[in-house]
């Protein structure tokens, strides 16, 4: 396939709408630009905004469709998102070409997130066939007693902006595959990735109606999803605010949530025989994606023995990122999303300068030559700081990331947890009897030993506090929402 840069320059300034009961609707109050974050000058595209009448339509749509769609078999269910998994295979550089001009991220991270996403699919449609009930014994003995599993209905499926292409797919696939039927609403600073899906899904074979997305902002759309009568059911990733916004008002409506929220994510260094391998884990982990991911290392957290070797380790590793935009072979790190984002971040730097922590490295925007005309900030390393400042508390989503020294194991763990979040933490040990007890005692949802954060498709995902709500995303859990529980009593004559 040709280079990015020579696809991009072929393929942007088209005109893009939602996708209702199978069909494209160009209508809405506006339209706006979308603009590449690492070339603010380049419009990727134009894209309808939705108001409430067009978000009231798909999700008519959604509640049409449901009843042909929750009756077809299993297996024809997984054939169709096996197919749909197979076609984004066969698009994989497009999707990762999109991808990576709306968000930023370098080319091969976006690669990885569309192969991560045709897994998760492709485990999804494997699902569709491992939808099981349970025989319950009756006292009598002309009853048989079934447990079974039905789809809720239309699902409200809300996603942020970091991963445009694997976020939908995880929220879709598993919906169709339980029989569900979906309004889909992405990000509006990264719908082409979506409205491109939308494409091969119609390809696959979806039926028109079984998905739908519409295009607009939160503010605006999502209120009409979450109180919508015939919305049964709402999986929003985004910050724990929103996401605990959204659960009152589904409180009100009886109706269930996954909701995946916000992180800040320990490493824990407890002691290591092997400290550039430990640096360049917590490295990779807490500044792909720029750092705007919801299980990026943000805390790193060190005994005292350890701090001045790990520290520079650290620090090593951080200097090695090549920042760049996507098309950039070199790259290691990308622009931030947009203006305004890079400059909440670059507020939280000198946030942390007045709480008396030390810059180590980095913490300014990237104004010369190329930088200049796109959204890029250095990696930011801080250190001496203490658990009681913001930037130690509070979720940044940007490429800044903390050293803090602990006395010992004990208050090691007790810093760890003095977070409103829980959604992932990393420990470094060499000692099984110390891995042990920092996965039983770490609040988090998910707790990484040696290793970063990276999840796995098949494995469920999600965090507890304030990270997450309802049945964890990916993996056998996800049945846990998209399905209820009916109980069905059968008496022989």
């Amino acid at each position: 396939m040709s280079s990015m840069k020579e696809w991009l320059s072929q393929s942007t300034g088209h005109e893009y709408g939602h996708f209702i009961n199978g069909e494209w609707l160009h209508q809405g109050p506006r339209k706006y630009e979308l603009v590449n974050p690492a070339l603010k000058e380049q419009v990727l595209g134009l894209f309808w905004e939705a108001d409430e009448n067009i978000a009231n339509e798909a999700v008519r749509a959604a509640h049409h469709a449901f009843d042909t769609w929750s009756q077809v078999p299993g297996p024809g269910r997984a054939e169709i998102i096996a197919k749909f998994a197979s076609l984004m295979e066969r698009d994989r550089d497009e999707l990762a070409y999109i991808l990576s001009a709306e968000q930023g991220k370098p080319l091969n991270e976006a690669i990885g997130e569309v192969q991560r996403a045709i897994k998760e699919a492709r485990f999804a449609a494997g699902e569709a066939l491992r939808i099981e009930g349970k025989i319950i014994p009756s006292e009598r003995t002309n009853v048989d007693i079934e447990v079974i599993g039905q789809p809720i209905g239309v699902v409200a499926a809300i996603a942020p902006w970091n991963f445009p292409v694997v976020t939908p797919v995880r929220k879709i696939a598993p919906a169709l595959a339980y029989g569900c039927t979906v309004v889909y609403k992405p990000a509006t600073l990264t719908p082409w990735s979506s409205s491109k899906l939308m494409s091969l899904l119609r390809e696959a074979g979806v039926p028109a109606g079984v998905v739908n997305q519409v295009i607009g902002s939160g503010q605006t759309i999502g209120p009409v999803l979450v109180n919508h009568p015939l919305v049964r059911g709402i999986s929003f990733t985004g910050s724990s605010q929103q996401g605990m916004a959204i659960q009152q008002q589904a409180a009100r409506r009886l109706i269930p949530t996954q909701l995946e929220l916000g992180g800040k994510n320990p490493a824990v260094v407890l002691d290591t025989e092997d400290v550039e391998s430990v640096a360049r884990q917590i490295v990779n982990a807490a500044f792909a994606c720029s750092g705007q991911r919801c299980t990026a290392i943000s805390r790193v957290i060190v005994v005292q023995p350890l701090a001045e070797v790990v520290t520079a380790a650290i620090l090593q590793e951080v200097k090695k990122i090549q920042v760049g935009p996507a098309w950039d072979a070199q790259a290691t790190m990308g622009p931030l999303i947009s203006e305004e984002h890079l400059n909440t971040v670059v507020d939280y730097v000198h946030q942390g300068l007045q709480e008396g922590a030390t810059l180590a490295y980095g913490g300014e925007q990237m104004s010369e030559s190329e930088h200049s005309r796109g959204h890029y900030m250095l990696p930011t390393l801080f250190t001496n700081v203490t658990r009681e400042m913001r930037i130690a508390r509070e979720e940044i989503f940007g490429p800044v990331l903390s050293i803090i020294t602990a006395a010992d194991e004990e208050d090691a763990i007790s810093m760890a947890n003095d977070v409103a979040y829980g959604l992932a933490a990393t420990v470094f040990t060499n000692r099984l009897s110390a891995a042990r007890m920092a996965a039983k005692r770490l609040q988090a949802g998910m707790v990484h030993i040696n290793h970063g954060t990276a999840s796995e498709p098949h494995v469920p995902f999600g965090g507890i506090k304030e990270s997450g709500y309802g049945p964890y995303s990916i993996g056998s859990t996800n049945q846990q929402f998209y399905m209820q529980t009916k109980v069905v009593y059968t008496q022989y004559q």
